[in-house]
């Protein structure tokens, strides 16, 4: 194979759809992924209408309906043990991008299937990125193999290799990810229960209390529910286990006792708040948790990372196609910091905070946010209003495309994508 125009490092969701875009437009692009196989934990299960909208463009939404992904009747946020405070209705069938739940160890299946269809694509598992350089006209990466140490070049390099990415640390140091975490300690579980039988027939809730705060969010059609709570901090592993019965006790309707559920995974972690300093220096890129990190109540951090990923195509396809130059590499850089800082960041953190930082029974009168949702249960305007914001994420970096191109470019990308 001769050198790919990119390179795209991690293969977890965001680098595994950046993938597929571009395969699709038959741009030459190699795959490469640490581990032997893609990840097959569960994880983040749902995609919003911005996510949906990329996700559609790829092909695989539809597919993704097949595999058992699910439009969920809403969300809602409660008070301990129930009562509702407000609601937001889940999506129509007849919706441009509704909202889908299904765990992304099974949309991962489906974006594989759909990278071999096209030559284009080279993946390449077992290969550990460990530096990478450019100069002028190249990027190029150094990876440990089973084969030995090998070198891969191409035009551009992104880095989708998450938290912890060895591409944004080989340009800004290990230590530079500004940003803070969390002192609120989570821990998600995967975890059959029957919450409808206990009234909670709305697929997604939000537990409001300043001690046993949580998340429940039905993920499968089977019954799988990811219950997500918030912990003491400075625990350890083996504390917060112990602690694990006593909580969904204390917190889940119904009061269960360990004999009445049923938990299939435990993952306690820390979150954090964090913006690399550039999404783009020179012929290297970041996108998704390699570039920023949110913590998961609202799931910006899984629906930033594929919209990032969506314009991101946008603009190496359009360099690929003589449509933009370089710099519409250094807009994605700017337009994508601004969202995370305009909009992922604060509203993420109002979502957490809302779980703990109140009083639930005060949240009516003093929450802004959870009385414009309560008047959007019957006012279609205050509706249509945050159905609107909803898509705030998304940008067209096609706008900057060459003058002279664009009309001819807007009838092939609607063609082609």
């Amino acid at each position: 194979m001769s050198d790919p125009f990119v390179i795209i490092v991690g293969g977890g969701p965001s680098g595994t759809l950046l993938a597929l875009l571009l395969g699709k437009q038959g741009i030459p692009v190699q795959l490469l992924e640490a581990a032997e196989k893609f990840d097959d934990r569960p994880r983040a299960t749902h995609y919003a209408p911005t996510a949906v909208k990329e996700l559609q463009r790829a092909g695989v939404f539809e597919d993704m309906k097949a595999k058992g992904g699910f439009l969920p009747s809403g969300v809602c946020w409660r008070k301990l043990h129930g009562d509702i405070l407000a609601t937001i209705n889940g999506p129509s069938e007849d919706e441009p991008h509704p909202l889908i739940c299904l765990p992304l160890n099974q949309l991962h299946e489906v974006l594989e299937e759909h990278l071999k269809k096209y030559p284009s694509i080279d993946v390449r598992f077992n290969h550990r990125v460990v530096g990478l350089g450019q100069d002028d006209s190249n990027a190029w990466v150094e990876v440990e193999s089973h084969e030995g140490k090998k070198s891969f070049k191409a035009q551009y390099v992104v880095g989708c290799d998450g938290a912890s990415s060895i591409v944004r640390r080989s340009l800004f140091g290990d230590e530079d990810f500004p940003g803070f975490t969390w002192d609120e300690q989570i821990v998600a579980t995967n975890t059959y229960y029957p919450f409808e039988k206990h009234g909670f027939t709305i697929d997604s809730s939000f537990i409001v209390h300043p001690e046993h705060w949580y998340m429940a969010a039905k993920i499968t059609k089977d019954g799988l529910w990811r219950v997500t709570y918030g912990e003491l901090p400075g625990l350890t592993y083996e504390e917060l286990k112990e602690r694990q019965p006593m909580k969904f006790k204390t917190m889940l309707p119904g009061y269960p006792d360990p004999e009445d559920y049923e938990m299939v995974s435990f993952s306690p972690y820390r979150v954090h708040q964090r913006m690399a300093r550039k999404m783009r220096m020179g012929r290297v890129v970041l996108a998704a948790d390699a570039a920023h990190l949110c913590n998961p109540f609202g799931g910006f951090g899984l629906t930033g990372g594929i919209v990032d990923v969506g314009g991101l195509h946008d603009c190496l396809f359009g360099i690929y196609n003589g449509l933009a130059d370089e710099g519409i590499l250094t807009l994605y850089d700017e337009v994508r910091r601004a969202k995370y800082n305009e909009i992922v960041n604060p509203i993420s953190s109002e979502n957490l905070r809302r779980l703990f930082a109140q009083d639930p029974n005060e949240a009516m009168q003093k929450d802004e946010f959870l009385m414009l949702v309560k008047k959007a249960e019957t006012d279609v305007k205050t509706r249509n209003m945050l159905n609107e914001g909803a898509m705030a994420l998304q940008h067209d970096f096609t706008q900057y495309y060459n003058p002279s191109t664009r009309k001819t470019n807007g009838e092939r990308r609607d063609h082609v994508l």
